[in-house]
């Protein structure tokens, strides 16, 4: 007998085995490497800012709630999945089919069995590290004081409780889900559920195991029907949010039933655990599921149709009127002083001097308009630039408030071109330069910018406080910059496109604490990494003390240490305490406050100025401006204030990040004289103030006197019309003050729309400049109610009256034959002499190659009166019958000198030299043209071709003569 020994089976290769588990552990040593260094170097950052407690906040929110979901939902899973098996009939017969799945998932089932939980686990602890702040924002929330006009509860429970029960809710189905899925899949496979000839049996031990997770699974199901009581009071509805007549009497109290009869379906199933009948738990959910239909949908329904319907006004009304006051309370706007206005449309000599203050302030330069013209003044080299629009300041200027439009020279890389070397822009163009300021008030002799600040290096009133003019960091600095070196070291930044003894340039060191160092091999590998460069690592010009500036825009430096705010689209810079800094306003926000309306906040800080803006939460219902926040830039620090300090959002944030946050008391004065009203709030609160202007639900339900924003009148495409600051005085006011406005008129569309003013909504946006105390009036809320009884034409109409004046369209008519383009600046409206004067200023600019925007003409009107002159004085005189008693900051206009070509900035204010507005030559070349256009169309009209074609050779000439006279 022989015998054959089986085949040797092959057995991997010892070095292949190392190999692969020498690749293995490299690929982890990489990937961890990655990880370690993005991690590192965000640590780096924020502790180099002084806000590593807000990082590690994040990390550990985040590590807890992903251990906390995956635990949650793997233990569970595991759980059921082991006692389905270990419980399992050991004698069933199994069909074949049974039997061949068990063949298959055998050799699997202990990997099955832990990778199953692990699974799930992975996604519950992704879902769950999500929902950190929900979870950190509820063991840190505080009561308001405030309840709800339904439950009487606090509005804290809406804002910090009912997300995190939401959430855990709905976290604690998916867990009984999936626990009742596997359940049912391990029992099916392994005998204790068996289904074949129209029968269904279960084992004992896995009834037991499925009547018990259905059970607790009903259980939630009935908290979140008793939860989704609270939830009428934050849900939309028909015409508010909140619950009205219908919730009340039926949805609610329906809710109420369904969240009792699933506990009791549930102690239904429990039973079925213990004596094994199916029946009730199933009657019990049928009847669950028409009962849900019944209460739920039917009967709300019929009491919608039959009690509210004919009855509207009368139920809904105390609802209505819920809805109004915690709107008002959410949006800050309960304060608000209406007073009706009945305006005056007659101009009159004299009308305005009691306004005089007011009218002095007007601003006649539209940031907006001249950024060119200040970019080709002061801009100096090709790699500067300035920001588009400007931004609007103020600044005390011999003891008197002067309104300014500002912006700070930053860099522009990519103007560069063939010396856009990584050295170069990395090393050498590190920073802008300079506050460059001009009065908003006043224009030279040809249309330029006067201006307070301007130069390089900088002179002017500003400078008289020394203050430090690089901008490291700005909205438009450089990706990253490497700056720094030893004490006495060679400079290599270039500092500003002059320098002294003839030299071309002067350069300069960072001399802050701007940024992590890159001093060492490690760190330097770490940022080679980030950004992708390897000549980080090996460039020579990086020593012991280089650092590495980046995330240098001021909303992302902000974002960054205070990820719970949303940030105001418009940052601004200012002077402050010798420093350039920039100040940022920060929101709190929420959609859960009781009763009060949602409103997109994209849709209502949209508006010509910002016409995509960026949010992280759209539809809110309660906001506040919770935080000012300054960013150095120079240095880049971040110092957060908490301006409101009542706002119960931003007590829990400081519990969650605690002493990142300063008080108000250690703002300094200078820093409070700048601090402003903010625009995204102002825009939010006016968008409300359209339908919640009114104080009883009777004039809400009509909506007989719902307002709307006007479009830009200067804009083709319909767009919001920006609120403007402007320091003026409303009626009441004892003096004027920094202010920021906005109009409204009839919320009618299509064919049926009016465009005339039916309210003017002011609030007072300086905040003072006593250290540490907000000024008693700031964020006073005034709106004037136009009578009906009186006309007053809105923007639109009175752009479209500008436009239709024979004088205007004259003028505009002779530019355009001139290759010149007419731009209309900002439509202002003002409350002066007992109605409301429209002022706008008229720009003209090249319309090809250099566009240098100049101011040559002002437009206002009171009433249907409307005047057309070269200055805002004039105008107002020739409006108000030759003597408005106005003053304004145009009402003696003198030339300035030109900067000198080298760009000394010795502060003397100036234009280009060209002439082109208000010299005596000029008007008369002008007055010519209009009269000769004028005897043209008559000429036209009359069919006379002789004097037509006389008109048209003194037109002809009138023209040459305006474009030589302007220097085009």
């Amino acid at each position: 007998m022989t015998t054959t020994s089986a085949p040797n089976q092959a057995t991997p290769s010892p070095f292949r085995r190392a190999i692969g588990i020498t690749l293995a552990v490299i690929a982890v040593i990489v990937v961890g490497f990655f990880i370690f260094a993005s991690l590192y170097a965000d640590w780096l950052w924020f502790d180099q800012l002084g806000f590593s407690s807000v990082l590690v906040t994040q990390w550990v929110g985040r590590v807890v709630m992903f251990v906390v979901g995956f635990l949650l939902m793997a233990v569970p899973v595991a759980v059921a999945i082991q006692l389905a098996y270990r419980l399992r009939p050991v004698y069933a017969r199994l069909s074949s089919q049974l039997d061949h799945y068990q063949e298959v998932v055998e050799p699997l089932r202990r990997l099955a069995m832990w990778g199953i939980p692990v699974f799930f686990g992975f996604f519950a602890g992704f879902a769950a590290a999500a929902q950190w702040e929900t979870v950190w924002l509820w063991a840190n929330g505080v009561d308001t004081g405030t309840a709800d006009p339904q439950f009487q509860m606090d509005t804290g429970f809406y804002l910090f409780s009912l997300p995190f029960l939401s959430a855990a809710l709905g976290f604690a189905s998916a867990i009984l889900l999936v626990c009742l899925g596997v359940t049912a899949l391990v029992s099916y496979l392994y005998g204790s559920v068996r289904v074949g000839q129209r029968e269904l049996r279960i084992s004992k031990a896995a009834r037991v195991q499925l009547a018990v997770i259905a059970g607790l699974y009903l259980l939630v199901q009935g908290a979140s029907l008793w939860l989704d009581r609270f939830k009428t009071l934050v849900k939309p509805a028909d015409r508010i949010t909140g619950a009205g007549y219908v919730d009340v009497h039926a949805v609610i109290p329906g809710l109420t039933i369904l969240s009792i009869a699933a506990a009791l379906v549930a102690v239904l199933f429990f039973v079925t655990a213990v004596i094994g009948r199916w029946r009730f738990p199933l009657i019990g959910t049928a009847l669950l599921i028409v009962s849900s239909l019944v209460v739920g949908v039917a009967y709300p329904a019929l009491v919608n149709q039959f009690q509210v319907v004919p009855n509207q006004e009368t139920l809904e009304s105390p609802y209505y009127q819920r809805n109004i006051d915690a709107t008002k309370a959410a949006y800050g706007i309960d304060g608000l002083d209406k007073s009706d206005f009945k305006a005056v449309t007659d101009a009159e000599p004299g009308q305005l001097r009691a306004d005089a203050d007011t009218t002095a302030s007007i601003r006649i330069m539209d940031p907006a308009i001249i950024s060119p013209t200040v970019r080709q003044l002061e801009q100096y080299r090709s790699y500067y630039q300035f920001t588009d629009p400007l931004d609007v300041d103020r600044y005390q200027i011999d003891g008197k408030s002067q309104d300014a439009v500002v912006s700070v020279r930053e860099l522009n890389l990519d103007q560069l071109g063939a010396a856009a070397s990584w050295y170069n822009t990395t090393l050498v163009y590190t920073h802008g330069y300079g506050m460059v300021a001009a009065k908003g008030n006043e224009r030279t002799t040809d249309g330029n910018p006067v201006f307070l600040e301007r130069g390089i290096p900088t002179a002017g009133a500003l400078t008289d406080g020394q203050y430090e003019p690089r901008i490291y960091f700005g909205e438009k600095s450089p990706t990253y910059s490497i700056v720094g070196g030893p004490e006495g070291g060679p400079d290599i930044e270039l500092d500003y496109p002059r320098g002294t003894d003839g030299a071309a340039q002067t350069k300069t060191t960072f001399t802050g604490n701007g940024g992590p160092s890159v001093g060492n091999l490690f760190n330097r590998m770490l940022y080679a990494l980030k950004f992708q460069s390897t000549d980080i690592l090996f460039s020579d010009a990086i020593n012991d003390n280089s650092q590495i500036l980046y995330d240098r825009d001021p909303i992302d430096r902000v974002q960054k240490v205070a990820p719970y705010l949303e940030l105001d689209n418009d940052p601004y810079p200012s002077v402050v305490d010798g420093r350039i800094v920039w100040i940022v306003d920060g929101y709190t926000l929420s959609a859960n406050y009781p009763y009060s309306s949602i409103v997109s906040l994209r849709d209502a800080i949209s508006d010509t100025t910002n016409t995509t803006p960026r949010v992280a939460l759209d539809d809110v219902n309660y906001i506040r401006n919770s935080v000012k926040a300054t960013v150095d830039a120079y240095s880049g620090e971040v110092t957060l204030y908490a301006w409101d300090d009542t706002d119960p959002l931003l007590q829990a944030w400081q519990k969650v990040y605690p002493s990142t946050l300063k008080p108000v008391s250690e703002m300094s004065g200078d820093l409070m004289s700048h601090v402003r009203y903010p625009t995204d709030l102002f825009k939010v609160q006016r968008a409300m103030l359209g339908t919640y202007h009114v104080d009883d639900a009777a004039s809400f339900y009509a909506r007989d006197n719902a307002w709307k924003t006007p479009d830009d009148p200067t804009q083709k495409e319909p767009v919001l019309q920006p609120p403007y600051y402007l320091t003026m005085k409303m009626p009441g006011q004892d003096d004027p003050a920094f202010s920021m406005f906005t109009s409204f008129i009839p919320a009618s569309e299509g064919d049926g729309a009016r465009n005339v003013l039916m309210g003017y909504l002011a609030v007072d946006s300086d905040a003072g400049a006593q250290a540490g105390a907000k000024a008693a009036d700031y964020g006073k809320l005034r709106m004037l109610e136009i009578s009906a009884d009186v006309s007053v034409p809105g923007p639109g109409q009175v752009q479209n009256s500008f436009n239709a004046e024979p004088s205007v369209s004259s003028f505009i008519n002779i530019l355009q034959q001139g290759q010149s383009q007419v731009l209309n600046g900002n439509l202002l409206t003002l409350p002066v002499g007992g109605g409301l004067l429209y002022v706008q200023p008229v720009f003209v600019q090249a319309s090809s190659g250099t566009k240098l925007p100049t101011l040559q003409k002002i437009l206002v009107a009171f009433g249907d009166n409307i005047a057309f002159e070269d200055t805002l004085q004039e105008a107002l005189d020739s409006l108000f019958g030759g003597d408005s008693g106005a003053n304004t900051g145009d009402g003696d206009v003198t030339p300035t000198p030109s900067p000198s070509a080298s760009g000394d900035g010795s502060g003397e204010t100036g234009g280009t030299g060209g002439g082109t507005g208000t010299d005596v030559a000029f008007q008369a070349a002008l007055k010519d043209a209009q009269q000769a256009m004028l005897d043209r169309d008559a000429a036209l009209k009359s069919g006379d071709l002789t004097k037509f074609a006389e008109a048209d050779a003194r037109l002809t000439a009138a023209v040459q003569k305006l474009l030589a006279l302007s220097g085009n």
